[in-house]
């Protein structure tokens, strides 16, 4: 019964910003381990970033020195800054569970991102 919502993306210029919010219900959020991925048309999805429990982070990197991923427990929500957006960065971005040995929560719907001039 977990339900992830992603919101924040749209159309950005090439070296804009934007923040995406993932908002997690149904369970109890701050036990797990979370990540960001994307998934661009006809591709694999793939991992931007992770973040523990504990706060511990790690990015992809294509993405290292641009995106911060952080979370907030008390809201049941993490969060994407992208800074510095490139044109490779579009692509539908999920948030989820880090599964390690277990199985991802059903995923949401997504919010895309398209970086164009």
């Amino acid at each position: 019964q977990v339900q992830l919502v992603e919101s924040g993306g749209g159309l950005v210029q090439p070296g804009g910003s934007l923040r995406l919010s993932c908002v997690v219900s149904g369970s109890i959020f701050s036990i797990y381990n979370m990540a960001w991925y994307r998934q661009a048309p006809g591709k694999q999805r793939e991992l931007v970033a992770a973040i523990t429990s504990g706060g511990t982070t790690d990015y992809a990197d294509a993405v290292k020195g641009r995106f911060t991923i952080s979370r907030e427990n008390a809201k049941n929500t993490m969060y994407l800054q992208m800074n510095s957006l490139k044109p490779e960065d579009t692509a539908v971005y999920y948030c989820n569970r880090d599964p390690r040995r277990n199985r991802w929560f059903d995923w949401g719907q997504g919010t895309q991102v398209t970086v164009s001039s």
